[in-house]
């Protein structure tokens, strides 16, 4: 049906809804069913839409969250009233705080029954509220044209975000008459002419510029002009906590990432620059290094901060050219060529920045307690695995051995939370395999880690995706242990952990796994497991056994104990 046309016919609320999910472009739904939506699955069975049935309502938020970061385009994601909402706060929570469009179907008790505290009753506005952009509810079925459209277009506007809508079960089984909504179109805001002179202007005088990238509404043409004009104006660029997929880190211009364990050496050259263009990024806590990078409100350091939110801009840092535009109607503008050739010192600057990150990233020299070394492992990674690869993370010390001695080469290769939530990790690796079937998925975990969505490797050999799990067990939650240490010493409590045999795991689920215990034993495992992934369409674990003294590529226990 036409977005034009006036239906002959009534449909009923699970039919409109579906129609209007058609409507907007949703290619792939994933859910964790339940009866106050049965409604919607029964008019999803002759959609052409794609179902992702998951195994926790969590693990599925965090699937249409990964699609959503992926694609641009927003997550859908339908999940059940009270515990199966509360479920899949976590992954709403990610998509605000990682700027990710994403939709959040709730299923809801009927209209009648509200207000009694009925069975599984929730007030998902005042639940979903501070977590969300916009969350509401449907009353009647003849606004769910309206509600929906309203739904992606708060999703996808300014600051992406997560929208929450609950849809009562009674509502989705009564009948309407009502015309379809107009599709999608996304909103951009772009730069004036006036503002990329002056930005032109700033670059010229300026003796050590820097750029920031980071935030979403990026895609791989803005992500590969960007490179150009930075190579054109000898700009060095750092990427945001967990957006390094946004520049190619064999780019002479690559400066590193702004995460946690940053290499000092690129913290001491962002203190000095006399230009900082912040584009697509809020450098919120853990980039900013808990806000000490710029001095608040005012940064030392002239910034120009681009954005694509106005409410976003002089929210924390006063800019002294504050530009409201989406990062591909920026670079868009950008010109990837210099009026006249940047200075040499520019210039031995930009390949100085990139040697440091080079130095800083290099994984052979690495050495850490026990009889696997992380150092080698990462090193054959690189040597293996295509630059395309995907690499999906969720909260942990073990993410630093990615995010520092993985070299990302592309646009869309990266799956991690800036909100730092564990168990992240393997429902990315889900979301990411189910788009892209015939890409390298890698999931790289902890073992505290995965096993807060561990049960999502069933939904990976449900549908016979073959993802590559890297976990690494120590036998305790790694990062709080860290801090218990130094905060604490020798006082160890809430920290240790009695783990299963993960390469049994993964086999119990019908995948393959293996276990690896010594440095030389993880390049035939991995050559194994990826040969068995191929051949059977089926995901692989590689559980490996990591000595707890191994708590970061630079420091053990001991040390940070003092003893």
């Amino acid at each position: 049906m036409s977005s034009e046309s006036t239906p002959t016919t009534q449909r009923t609320g699970g039919q409109i809804l579906v129609d209007q999910l058609v409507l907007h472009g949703v290619h792939h739904i994933f859910c964790v069913p339940g009866e106050s939506y049965l409604a919607v699955l029964d008019a999803l069975h002759d959609a052409p839409i794609a179902l992702t049935v998951c195994r926790q309502e969590g693990g599925a938020a965090m699937m249409a969250e990964a699609h959503g970061k992926l694609t641009g385009q927003p997550g859908v994601c339908f999940v059940t009233r009270g515990p199966g909402a509360t479920n899949a706060a976590a992954g709403v929570h990610i998509a605000m705080q990682d700027s990710t469009p994403m939709v959040l179907f709730v299923g809801q008790i009927e209209r009648g029954a509200r207000g009694r505290e009925a069975f599984q009753e929730v007030d998902y506005r005042a639940a979903f509220g501070p977590l969300a952009k916009w969350a509401t509810e449907v009353d009647d079925a003849r606004r769910l044209p309206e509600i929906v459209a309203r739904a992606f277009s708060v999703a996808c506007s300014g600051r992406p975000g997560p929208v929450v809508v609950a849809l009562p079960e009674d509502m989705l089984t009564e009948r309407a008459e009502v015309s379809d909504a107009r599709a999608l179109q996304a909103i951009t805001s772009a730069p004036a002419p006036a503002q990329m002179e002056r930005i032109l202007e700033l670059l010229r005088q300026a003796k050590n510029p820097m750029a920031i990238v980071g935030g979403s509404r990026w895609d791989a043409q803005a992500a590969a002009r960007f490179q150009d004009f930075a190579a054109a104006h000898a700009l060095p660029v750092a990427c945001s906590f967990r957006r390094q997929m946004l520049f190619d880190h064999q780019h002479p211009c690559y400066a590193g990432d702004l995460g946690l364990g940053v290499n000092p050496t690129l913290l001491a050259r962002i203190r000095t620059a006399d230009l900082l263009l912040l584009v697509g990024g809020r450098l919120s806590e853990v980039p900013s290094q808990g806000y000490t990078l710029l001095t608040i409100p005012t940064p030392q350091i002239p910034l120009v901060h681009v954005h694509p939110d106005p409410d976003e801009l002089g929210r924390v840092y006063q800019a002294q050219l504050p530009i409201n535009a989406t990062p591909t109607a920026f670079c868009a503008a950008l010109p990837t060529q210099a009026a006249q050739a940047p200075s040499a010192k520019r210039q031995q600057a930009v390949k100085a920045a990139h040697a440091a990150y080079l130095a800083w990233s290099d994984p052979s020299p690495i050495r850490i307690p026990g009889d696997l070394q992380m150092g080698a492992v990462m090193q054959h990674l690189r040597e293996v695995l295509p630059d395309d690869t995907v690499f999906c993370n969720g909260a942990g010390n073990f993410a630093t051995w990615v995010h520092r001695f993985w070299p990302f080469r592309q646009f869309g290769t990266q799956l991690a939370p800036t909100s730092g939530s564990m168990g992240y990790g393997l429902p990315a690796g889900v979301g990411a395999q189910r788009l892209w079937p015939e890409r390298t998925v890698v999931v790289f975990a902890g073992d505290g880690d995965f096993l807060m969505h561990g049960q999502e490797f069933a939904t990976a050999v449900q549908y016979r995706l073959p993802l590559i799990v890297v976990l690494l067990d120590n036998g305790m939650y790694g990062t709080i242990r860290m801090h218990q240490e130094r905060a604490y010493p020798h006082r160890v409590s809430g920290t240790q952990l009695q783990n299963p045999d993960f390469a049994a795991y993964a086999r119990a689920f019908g995948g393959h796994g293996a276990r690896v215990e010594r440095t030389e034993q993880f390049a035939p495992a991995l050559e194994r497991l990826r040969q068995q992934a191929q051949a059977t369409r089926l995901p692989v674990l590689l559980h490996c056994l990591i000595a707890p003294e191994a708590i970061t590529p630079g420091r053990s226990l001991s040390q940070i104990r003092g003893g």
